[in-house]
């Protein structure tokens, strides 16, 4: 996954700020999709593309703000950079603390615009790569039966056969039975393999614009 596979989406009611939003973008050799609306939008974003939403504020039936709080509310991790003509520091202070990756008052310069799409990209494939990352390390400890998992977690924590044997109230040898089988499922062969890909398995994601 690279810069080459991340989409622009331009949302702007104005046309012709659309327009010139999406020459720009296109002659700096990114992909873009333009919209009229937020909901034009929504309808057709599914949450899997890397790129970031080029987002005006205000727009009749429905604004920027609340294009956002729908994308929070559907866990998509697509950086959103705003766009407003009317410099609202309270607005943008309120975006910002809602996780936007910027907000940048029309006219804005093309290098800062740029600059700021090429950062708030990388962010988004990074963000994208770990999401995969996650639901890989997930997908593999699901091949474990409950015990497994069990004996697994323990392993993670720094738990020896004898403790872990103790808190499950089972022998040591089916301790070592369990660790042989996860083992042999996750195709791994230490512990700091499993402590790995547990924690891996258990980051949560961070939305804070690196």
């Amino acid at each position: 996954m690279n810069e080459q596979d991340a989409i622009i989406y331009v949302v702007d009611d104005d046309d012709a700020m659309r327009r010139s939003l999406v020459y720009l973008l296109d002659s700096a050799g990114w992909r873009t999709l333009p919209f009229a609306s937020g909901r034009d939008f929504l309808d057709q974003y599914d949450g899997h593309v890397p790129g970031c939403l080029l987002l005006d504020v205000q727009m009749p039936l429905m604004g920027g703000m609340e294009v956002q709080q729908i994308l929070e509310a559907r866990e998509f991790c697509l950086p959103v950079i705003f766009l407003s003509a009317h410099g609202d520091l309270p607005m943008a202070v309120q975006a910002m603390k809602r996780g936007a990756f910027d907000f940048l008052e029309k006219p804005c310069k093309d290098h800062v615009l740029l600059d700021v799409v090429g950062r708030s990209v990388r962010h988004s494939i990074k963000k994208c790569i770990g999401q995969q990352q996650v639901f890989a390390a997930n997908t593999r400890l699901d091949s474990l039966t409950a015990r497994e998992r069990e004996v697994a977690e323990y392993l993670a924590a720094g738990e020896c056969n004898k403790t872990i044997a103790q808190k499950l109230s089972i022998s040591d040898k089916t301790v070592q039975v369990h660790r042989h089988n996860a083992m042999e499922k996750l195709q791994i062969h230490s512990t700091a393999e499993i402590t790995r890909l547990i924690l891996t398995a258990n980051s949560v994601r961070n939305t804070t614009p690196s």
